[in-house]
């Protein structure tokens, strides 16, 4: 396996593991991710420590702080990360974006990102998902089940 492939997928198993201190181990200091601008932790998130402060401050505009609280089992974390492709430093993966709403109601849509490794550290990721538009309705229906009864 390609070396830069292997540093992402441990990136993915880290995600899927919530392993918060091997995530930041592999992170290169000026790692940059780029979501669609219309996702609640849309735009450009850049470098290691601002991502920390983010997590601690305002978890609700980060990934994690998205989507952690509706994937309660392995289940929903698993992505399986697929590679389909390596050019230099750049890694190219399909995965699954899954989750459960607090009613019950189950999200499942594939996602392809690009990736790049810089110095052996994961250094940029940039998404590009199916349906945004469906991410955004499964969210909003999600934040109005609260507190309704699980399925």
């Amino acid at each position: 396996m390609n070396v830069n492939a292997g540093v992402v997928l441990r990136v993915f198993r880290a995600v899927e593991e919530r392993d918060r201190e091997a995530l930041f181990d592999l992170y290169h200091d000026d790692v940059e991710f780029h979501e669609a601008s219309s996702l609640p932790y849309g735009g450009v998130t850049g470098g290691k420590n601002a991502l920390r402060q983010q997590l601690e401050s305002t978890p609700e505009r980060t990934w994690l702080g998205t989507w952690g609280p509706l994937q309660p089992t392995e289940n929903e974390r698993r992505m399986d990360p697929r590679v389909v492709a390596t050019d230099g430093d750049e890694v190219t993966v399909v995965y699954t974006q899954r989750a459960v709403s607090p009613a019950g109601e189950r999200f499942e849509s594939p996602v392809l990102g690009l990736y790049e490794v810089r110095d052996g550290k994961f250094a940029r990721a940039q998404m590009f998902h199916f349906d945004t538009a469906a991410i955004l309705a499964f969210l909003e229906r999600a934040r109005s089940s609260v507190g309704a009864p699980a399925a």
